[in-house]
């Protein structure tokens, strides 16, 4: 459903991952103006390491939209987690393990903020406001990013395994999974576009290049030279094969012309209910980006830890 695999099916994963949430403090969250009198240079403090970051690494927007996706069980960091004496954390976790990253981005932000602004930031608010940034840095439009998320004190490999699941899915799932927590099957398609950016692991799509019938047969045999039938598990290739650093509309018209390349992608334009939406995203750009930038600030908002609940965490990868 979050960010392309490496970067990318890390979404797949993430898209129907935040859509099932567990037990986490549910309350308002604040505006953007939120850090405006306690840390004022929060906001440009991240914008400018994203920019820095996917400068160098374009494929680096993707990873942290996708560390977005992955943490928004509540939004709270909790992904960011190493493992303890106590829990072990969600980084090894099936959809995570050889595929999240970006980690080190937000170290480096949290670094900054934490020489400005000790004790203040959140590393939930960072990976939000990263995960619109990237998205900005890669074409996409901007949203506001509501803000006061609190970081999580634990996380949980049980949780994470089980409610992240694989890029199998059929369409019925994929609209039950969101429907669930209130998304429209609309907004599950325009989510689904964050696979106009990143990568995908050999693993992930061998199923789908190598038996599925409804590929188009030239993209499957040259997906197929980076991803043999056995070995190659980790070999990568771009969930949008026409543009796969840029922000725009061609994930929806490779679906169209049969060149998805998650069976869970392909199965948005497979005959089903949410052809024509797919369709309209494919012709029309600016449709699919305030659709998806609406979903996002939806998704954000998930059940995060607010008030007095959760920590202000110092690293991100440990609690206080």
């Amino acid at each position: 459903m979050a960010p392309k695999y490496s970067n990318g099916i890390r979404f797949l994963f993430c898209l129907v991952s935040f859509v099932v949430i567990f037990g986490k403090a549910s309350a308002q969250l604040s505006s953007e103006n939120f850090y405006a009198t306690t840390c004022s240079s929060a906001l440009s403090t991240i914008k400018s390491a994203v920019n820095s970051a996917v400068s160098k690494e374009r494929r680096m927007g993707a990873s942290l939209l996708r560390l977005h996706f992955h943490d928004c069980f509540g939004c709270d960091a909790s992904i960011l987690l190493d493992d303890t004496s106590s829990f072990t954390g969600e980084k090894t976790a099936g959809p995570n393990s050889n595929s999240v990253r970006g980690f080190e981005v937000i170290d480096t932000i949290k670094s900054q903020l934490e020489s400005s602004c000790p004790g203040v930031v959140s590393c939930a608010d960072i990976v939000a406001v990263a995960a619109r940034d990237s998205v900005i840095a890669l074409g996409g439009s901007s949203w506001s990013v509501n803000l006061g998320r609190r970081d999580s004190t634990t996380a949980s490999l049980t949780t994470a395994n089980s409610n992240l699941p694989g890029p199998t899915l059929d369409l019925s799932a994929l609209i039950t999974a969101f429907s669930n927590k209130g998304f429209t099957a609309k907004e599950m398609v325009a989510l689904s576009g964050s696979h106009t950016i990143g990568q995908a692991r050999c693993t992930t799509f061998r199923t789908r290049i190598y038996n599925e019938t409804n590929i188009d047969s030239t993209f499957a045999t040259s997906t197929r030279s980076r991803c043999p039938s056995t070995g190659g598990d980790n070999n990568l290739s771009p969930l949008d094969v026409t543009s796969p650093n840029e922000f725009d509309n061609a994930y929806f018209n490779n679906l169209v012309s049969k060149k998805g390349l998650l069976h869970s992608d392909q199965q948005l334009f497979s005959g089903g209910s949410t052809d024509s939406q797919v369709n309209a995203y494919s012709t029309n750009l600016q449709t699919f980006k305030t659709d998806f930038a609406n979903a996002m600030v939806k998704m954000g908002n998930l059940s995060p830890l607010t008030g007095s609940n959760g920590q202000i965490r110092t690293n991100c990868r440990k609690t206080n």
